[in-house]
């Protein structure tokens, strides 16, 4: 994972900005994001490895997700009933524009905001749970975010952050991934797809291929996220590691996909991949994650309250 060492933190803000403003569009369908009962599934999981299940189960008034994106994290939990009132908070226009489309064809209610998870435009103990997924990595000032979020949480309330990335697990991917530019030409011929084109782009526009490589500016060791929300004020922190032979399978598919024109890939491939990447995150959750420290794993989540 790249640090970008050479850009100031608005340099940093402003390339997230672009960035995630021009993949907006096509955002769901290249992670492949679900809004059913997988996408709960999913979403619900994570809250389980980290919260008391009684405390699930009882549900959030009032909640924030910061660096909401499409929505995934978010409208999934209002949809299962976890949460009452939603709000979300994105630096990209077009992220949250994505969301209020998807919002819309949900049937669902939320508030949204353009705004920087360093200076968040709400009040003072707001919230009953401020939320976020794949997000602190891309902060500039992670203290100062954290202390914001401690700011608009009320005294009881709970933070919980997923899909960080942790220092060993990144370095693990990178693996899979090469094993990938190697064998995509005999996958290729083997499902009978063509070569994507020869630059290798991800998007339509050129700007998007540039930006993604200097998005994400953190890698984390579990002990990096507990000492920011200890520091920040928070209490009963946890952080746990999640996916690691589901990441394996994922990235090296991934890969492979990359390779190809995307239009040719077969939809029985696709199938596969995505039953055998869900059926390997059960082998994580109940053999691997109980087992192995957290910082193996590809992604970290963590959990805190506000005394």
């Amino acid at each position: 994972m790249q640090a970008a060492v050479a850009r100031s933190a608005q340099e940093i803000r402003d390339v997230n900005t672009r960035y995630h403003d021009i993949t907006a569009a096509d955002y769901d369908a290249k992670w492949g994001i679900d809004f059913g009962t997988v996408g709960q599934g999913q979403v619900l999981g994570k809250l389980h490895k980290l919260l008391d299940p009684a405390l699930v189960a009882a549900g959030f008034a009032e909640a924030l997700e910061v660096g909401a994106g499409t929505g995934y994290f978010g409208l999934n939990l209002l949809r299962a009933g976890v949460i009452g009132e939603l709000a979300c908070a994105d630096i990209s226009p077009g992220m949250l524009a994505a969301l209020a489309d998807n919002a819309a064809r949900l049937g669902v209610d939320v508030g949204t905001a353009v705004a920087d998870a360093e200076a968040l435009p709400f009040d003072d103990q707001s919230f009953d749970l401020v939320f976020g997924h794949a997000v602190l990595h891309h902060l500039p000032h992670l203290k100062r975010a954290f202390a914001e979020i401690h700011r608009v949480l009320r005294p009881g309330g709970r933070i919980v952050f997923a899909g960080e990335p942790s220092r060993v697990g990144d370095l693990l991917a990178r693996l899979p991934k090469r094993a990938a530019v190697i064998a995509s030409p005999a996958w290729r011929a083997l499902v009978g797809a063509a070569a994507a084109p020869a630059n290798g782009a991800a998007h339509d526009d050129p700007e998007a291929n540039d930006l993604e490589r200097v998005v994400d500016i953190h890698a984390f060791a579990p002990r990096d996220l507990a000492e920011l929300a200890g520091a920040a004020g928070f209490a009963e922190v946890t952080v746990r590691g999640e996916e690691l032979t589901a990441n394996w399978f994922g990235w090296f598919n991934r890969g492979l996909e990359a390779s190809a024109h995307p239009q040719e890939i077969p939809v029985r491939w696709r199938n596969y991949a995505f039953r055998g990447y869900l059926a390997l995150q059960r082998l994580d959750a109940t053999v691997l994650e109980p087992r192995l420290p957290a910082a193996v794993f590809y992604n970290l989540l963590l959990s805190a309250r506000r005394p």
